[in-house]
């Protein structure tokens, strides 16, 4: 009788296949299965002699490859397909086996799907998987939630497979039910923000600066050596250098310029507007990503709309150390307010995330992974109750320093008619956070005014209203 498999993996198309296939290069026996048959032929005869594979034809004899408990990963698109794959396993599962989807599902569907399957004696994982392709082969970030005795069945595998930094696996278990796609959400919002930035650098520094994509290329290069070494950085100048085959010229200049989403941006802005956080970087960088889809309507605006003609008019090398500070600061705030938003959430949900562990856990393998994660880390573990990552000495004194050229580069972009949506609204969000009283005062004396919405004074306690358009009295309305 053959061995039974420990884990298995239905859905092989590139990312459930290089999990698959990091699992089996590690020595654990790994049943794998696809809906298209021909996709578990292809992937044997491709793959199969990296490890103990057992390919599978049907879900039967797949479910029939796995020891019990079976641990079953879910490697399809988010969505409807997911609870498709779950109301076929179902029936073919007993008491205690553990479904695992490893998709970027939306929190809620996860917490959902975890209540159908208890309903039916079975365990239920969410987990988040950062890294792409070859983070999923080589070793990702992993970002596992659900139950804790289900992870403690799978944590042997899990850690094993993920990136390792300094002896430290890239996987933790986050939270109860829905916690690991929460997680995986703001790691991708973050992302959006992060990217976006970079793209903001790099526009100024074409059409203010007047430089090309490999020289570029070579500064972000330069800039992956101190305080913005990261995997974006490193990846930004590896693409900035490119040369097309077609033209000769850098393959960048002759990309679309209309950004894609896959929805895990737009889920962590929308749940920051639930929970009432403040993630204007992430959110703008959304909203940029919308507008550069709108191709035909922008070409029309760019022979009709006036601006000014950006270029010229700028101290080359001072306006490069510029957009490097600025970009470092505005990244510490996109970080600030995701971890912010990951607080508000925790709190609401009863998580109980670890921040610190999260932060841990992206410095090696996922998208996000950059050098001042160790900050943040340590930044949480001396004040695991930390309202915002701004308020840390270091952040604050980085932030502070880089702050002059912050302005400089938000002026001239404005003056030179180069959108900067990230970088403007990351600026505002620090003016905005760190000034003691701001204008809201008046938004609330005008909500009084036309709806009667009341207000709290400075100087006293409880709730007033003034009767505006009656005889101009203050009322006091509560406590």
């Amino acid at each position: 009788m053959a061995e039974k498999s420990r884990i298995g993996v239905t859905g092989l198309a590139v990312m459930g296949a290089n999990l698959a296939r990091n699992m089996a290069r590690r020595g654990f026996p790994v049943a794998v299965h696809n809906r298209t048959t021909s996709k578990t032929t292809e992937f044997m005869k491709d793959f199969g002699d990296e490890g103990p594979f057992t390919g599978a034809e049907t879900l039967q004899e797949f479910v029939d490859a796995l020891e019990t408990p079976r641990k079953i990963v879910v490697m399809v698109k988010a969505g409807k397909p997911v609870d498709a794959v779950i109301d076929e396993l179902a029936p073919l599962l007993d008491a205690g086996d553990i479904i695992i989807d490893a998709g970027n599902s939306h929190f809620p569907d996860t917490d959902r799907r975890t209540a159908y399957c208890a309903e039916r004696n079975l365990r239920f994982m969410g987990i988040g998987v950062s890294g792409g392709e070859e983070g999923a082969l080589l070793g990702p970030s992993i970002m596992p939630g659900g139950d804790v005795a289900a992870y403690s069945e799978v944590e042997e595998i899990l850690t094993t497979i993920a990136a390792q930094v300094d002896g430290t696996p890239c996987c933790t278990h986050v939270g109860a039910g829905g916690a690991g796609h929460y997680v995986k959400m703001v790691h991708n919002g973050i992302e959006y923000a992060d990217i976006q930035l970079i793209a903001e650098a790099y526009d100024l520094l074409t059409h203010v600066a007047g430089l090309s994509a490999p020289e570029i290329g070579k500064i972000f290069e330069e800039w992956n050596s101190g305080d913005l070494e990261s995997f974006l950085c490193e990846i930004t100048a590896k693409v900035l250098a490119k040369t097309d085959d077609t033209t000769g010229g850098p393959l960048v200049d002759v990309i679309a310029d209309q950004a894609e989403q896959k929805g895990t941006g737009r889920w962590t802005a929308m749940n920051a507007l639930e929970l009432g956080v403040p993630l204007t970087g992430i959110t703008e960088a959304v909203f940029a990503r919308t507008l550069s889809s709108l191709a035909d309507e922008r070409q029309k605006a760019s022979t009709t709309l006036g601006g000014p003609t950006p270029g010229g008019g700028e101290n080359r090398d001072d306006l490069v150390e510029d957009i490097r500070q600025a970009l470092y600061a505005s990244k510490v705030v996109a970080y600030a307010q995701g971890f912010a938003q990951m607080r508000a959430a925790s709190i609401e949900q009863g998580w109980d995330l670890d921040l610190g562990s999260m932060a841990t856990i992206w410095r090696g393998g996922c998208i996000i992974r950059a050098q001042f994660l160790n900050r943040i880390r340590d930044a949480y573990a001396e004040h695991p109750d930390l309202d915002n990552l701004l308020m840390v000495p270091y952040f604050t004194e980085a932030v502070a320093n880089a702050q002059d050229s912050w302005r400089r580069v938000v002026t001239t972009a404005t003056e030179q008619g180069v959108a900067i949506p990230a970088f403007s609204s990351s600026l505002s969000y620090y003016d905005g956070y760190r000034r003691e009283r701001g204008p809201a005062n008046l938004i609330q004396g005008l909500r009084d005014f036309f709806g009667a919405h009341g207000y709290r004074r400075t100087d006293a306690d409880g709730s007033f209203h003034t009767r505006w358009a009656q005889d101009g009295a203050e009322v006091r309305t509560g406590d």
